[in-house]
């Protein structure tokens, strides 16, 4: 049978599927034995290799003692894999706090990010992070706002990890998000006049005046690659892009190749990293905290 959709989910899933085995203390033969199946379709259902049903991840949950929530998340993997056209929509199908692109995120080895419209989550300050919290989520309380604060910095964790080796980020933007008004956006710059310090992390602008490129099209996304293993990659390169719904994951090689595609005209076209930083300084001084 043709793959017509992502195999994302499908991935997502073994790897939850094999935590929460391992953290029940369940050897994978052990279980396989007690499943009733080989160890080879074990090993196949974990690596996201082959599809599920979700009666089966269900009878996998009791076995594992797995917790409600997390066997919530886990059956509507199993359901979402299925789908042709694989849409992540938010608090609908997957409990909200479950952000799947998170654990993509943890797992990448390099992470190349294209925003038109708002900092990057990686390299966003507390502060940016507050208003975001206020403006997205309407009438979000003070500790909701905090929530967010702490799960964003939590995140940010991945870029200064030393094991498995923290991915490399590097993070194209447009010039024109930079001039935005809002609380604290002068230490937001020198956060990212600061982050291309680190050795993995490169912040580098997209000046105002260029051409129309594709990348008016496509929005913001993010292209993640993975560890390899021996000769080839563990999962395969996986596009993420958002919308105010949901979000879309990517995998197929054409869809891949369009979104690289864009990318290499938006490098081609961005201001060199230290260029950036000779520009996010000037707007920098027209923003007062």
């Amino acid at each position: 049978m043709t793959e017509t959709g992502s195999t994302v989910p499908r991935r997502e899933l073994g790897r939850l599927l094999r935590q929460t085995r391992e953290q029940a203390g369940i050897g994978l033969e052990a279980a396989a034995s007690d499943l009733e199946w080989s160890r080879a379709k074990m090993y196949r259902i974990e690596a996201g290799q082959t599809p599920i049903r979700a009666l089966d991840v269900e009878q996998m949950c009791r076995l594992y003692g797995a917790a409600p929530e997390m066997s919530e998340v886990l059956v509507s993997l199993a359901k979402e894999s299925k789908s042709k056209g694989w849409y992540h929509a938010y608090g609908e199908v997957i409990p909200r706090w479950f952000q799947l692109y998170v654990g993509l995120e943890s797992a990448a080895c390099r992470i190349r990010s294209y925003e038109h419209a708002l900092v990057p989550g990686l390299l966003q300050t507390p502060e940016y992070v507050s208003e975001l919290a206020r403006t997205q989520s309407g009438g979000a309380t003070e500790d909701d706002v905090a929530k967010h604060v702490e799960l964003r910095i939590e995140r940010q964790r991945v870029l200064t990890r030393r094991r498995p080796a923290a991915p490399a980020l590097d993070a194209i933007l447009e010039e024109s998000l930079l001039y935005k008004t809002m609380p604290g956006m002068a230490k937001q710059i020198d956060k990212l006049v600061a982050a291309s310090d680190a050795a993995n992390v490169t912040v580098r602008v997209l000046p105002l005046g260029r051409k129309l490129s594709d990348a008016a099209v496509v929005g913001n996304f993010a292209i993640l690659d993975f560890p390899t293993r021996g000769a080839r990659s563990a999962e395969p390169t996986t596009v993420y892009t958002e919308g105010l719904s949901g979000a879309l994951y990517l995998d197929r090689v054409a869809e891949v190749r369009a979104y690289a595609g864009v990318w290499t005209e938006l490098s081609a076209e961005a201001l060199s990293v230290e260029e950036s930083r000779t520009l996010l300084r000037r707007i920098r001084e027209r923003h007062h905290d």
